[in-house]
């Protein structure tokens, strides 16, 4: 299967605007997409891929860097993180952070200008992208983030029964019980009673209360929920199942449920949703969060979309007009900082 993606993901033929190179940063392997036109400083993108902690790869996503390297003129960092099962979380988020700090400590000597460093990631690699700009917005002693760029991203794994899981739980390609399974593998954990899980029997009922106010379908716009099919009852609580709830609901795996003190210390965010897509209404309550801590916000639905669809804004074989729609809104965010 991650053989398959790489090889539909890589375009055949050579960039002639670009130059690419693979190098190792912190020990990390990182595909490197520089512009051979002459420039100082530009602006450097940290491209964080999808593919749930378990498929992809630089090259699977080797279009999508080549875009933001050519249509936003910046230097891309394709970030190639541990995959699971073999390399269990947190590692994929450590390695990321690692590549990210060394970036903002020796933009130069990567011609980036350091003040417009980017963190950008879709699906889990959204997530990796989150945790990332939240564990570096409590750092003093590093240049600030100049934004975060969050495509149908994976933001909490503590509730399973918003509306936009209840209406997309069986529409592909990202299935409901996809979301847990993915998320139980890179965690190298196996739980019996999966619906309880999906019910959400993994958190204890004070800890639901405590997240209410930021989980809430009150959060989300009447629009989005006007297909809402019925309320999941409250699964019963088992207490083995309590084990997985303090990795669940940690900021590294639920950024959507970080406190206030680090949601505000977020820098400019680009938000991109799909109606499609079972991780629409993460998006829309991450946005609400930010927005409510003076994080400015720019968010894009695509009202025709589905999970992953901007990896087709460049395919040779298969165009969605939804992806080139994202793809746009995705590169004039960025040619804007």
């Amino acid at each position: 299967m991650r053989s398959v993606l790489d090889t539909l993901g890589k375009p055949v033929f050579k960039d002639p605007k670009l130059t690419i190179k693979d190098v190792a940063i912190k020990g990390v392997p990182v595909r490197i997409y520089r512009p051979k036109a002459p420039q100082s400083l530009r602006r450097g993108i940290i491209h964080i891929h999808g593919g749930a902690g378990v498929i992809g790869s630089v090259d699977s996503y080797e279009d999508v860097s080549r875009c933001f390297a050519n249509e936003t003129d910046s230097v891309v960092f394709a970030v190639e993180y541990s995959l699971s099962p073999e390399h269990s979380y947190p590692l994929q988020f450590q390695q990321c952070l690692d590549v990210t700090v060394h970036l903002l400590e020796h933009a130069e000597d990567y011609e980036v200008d350091p003040a417009r460093v980017i963190v950008c990631g879709d699906s889990f690699g959204g997530l990796l992208a989150a945790v990332t700009c939240q564990a570096l917005g409590q750092r003093r002693d590093l240049p600030k983030l100049r934004a975060q760029v969050l495509l149908y991203a994976v933001l909490q794994i503590v509730k399973f029964n918003l509306p936009s899981y209840l209406q997309n739980g069986t529409t592909p390609p990202l299935f409901k019980r996809q979301v847990l399974r993915f998320g139980l593998q890179i965690l190298k954990r196996e739980i019996s009673g999966v619906d309880l899980l999906l019910e959400g029997g993994h958190v204890p009922e004070n800890m639901k209360m405590k997240h209410k106010k930021w989980l809430s379908v009150d959060n989300i716009p009447k629009e989005f929920r006007k297909r809402e099919a019925k309320v999941v009852a409250p699964a019963p609580p088992f207490q083995d199942i309590y084990e997985l709830f303090e990795l669940v609901v940690s900021p590294k795996l639920s950024p959507l449920v970080a406190g206030d003190e680090v949601i505000r210390q977020l820098p400019e965010t680009f938000i991109l949703t799909s109606q499609y897509d079972v991780l629409r209404d993460d998006g829309i309550l991450y946005k609400e969060r930010l927005e409510e801590n003076s994080v400015p916000v720019s968010w894009c639905h695509l009202v025709d979309g589905f999970h992953g669809a901007l990896l087709f804004a460049n395919n040779a074989f298969l165009h969605f007009p939804c992806s080139k729609t994202g793809m746009d809104h995705v590169v004039n965010f960025i040619r804007g900082l």
